[in-house]
This record gives C-alpha cells, structure tokens and sequence, in this order.
C-alpha cells in the first residue's frame, strides 16, 4: 500500500502561485509514475500533470502548460506541482496520485491507484 498526503493549498489572488507537496509513505513509490488532478464544483475529476518513475518525462493539461511544473524528490518520496499565473478557473480540489503498475507520465485517471485526500485550491479573480 502506498498512502499519499497533500499539502500547500490554500487562497491566492489571480496571477499569484502556490507550491503543491504530496509526501508517499508505505511502499516504495519510486519506480511508478504519479500525478495531479483537480476537480472544480460540479465538474468532474480532471487530469492536470504527471511525472514519469524516473522523473525524465512529464505532461501537462493544455490547460496548465506553461504555468505549472510538476517534479519529484525520490529521495524524499515527495512530489510538487509549482503553480504560477493562477487563475481562477484553477480553483478546485487537488489530488495526489499514484499508479501501482505504470512508469510512464499518462493522462489516464484508469492507471492511477493511490489517491491522496485532495488539499483546496481557491484562486480570487
């Protein structure tokens, strides 16, 4: 089992960034890619960044590219999700995923199997 905790969400105006962590405790995580989705009121879960096991491969949301970077410390079994030029359509719950069997940075919400608790993200217009 691999547990996942966010951290770092919070309220920022427009055009100000947040710093995103998800610490993994349990079982190794560093051979399987992980994640970030959001879900807005009354939307659905959407898939925002991933990074692949060994941290050389990423992608990104069109949504997002550009304004966020998402990274990882395995040393410290953490993952970030820099976020710069905030809007306000990026407000929403933010989830910290993992895949138990997928190395590779996918968009697919169907390879992920850890979820985190999700941390707030309120960006003012």
């Amino acid at each position: 089992q691999v547990q996942l905790v966010e951290s770092g969400g919070g309220l920022v105006q427009a055009g100000g960034s947040l710093r995103l962590s998800c610490a993994a405790s349990g079982r190794t995580f560093t051979s399987r890619a992980m994640g970030w989705f959001r879900q807005a009121p009354g939307k659905e879960r959407e898939f925002v960044a991933a990074i692949s096991w060994g941290g050389g491969s990423t992608n990104y949301a069109d949504s997002v590219l550009g304004r966020f970077t998402i990274s990882r410390d395995s040393a410290k079994n953490t993952v970030y999700l820099q976020m710069d030029s905030l809007k306000a359509e990026d407000t929403g719950v933010y989830y910290c995923t993992a895949s138990r069997s997928s190395a590779s940075a996918s968009n697919l919400e169907g390879l992920y199997t850890y979820w985190g608790q999700g941390t707030q993200v309120t960006v003012s217009s």
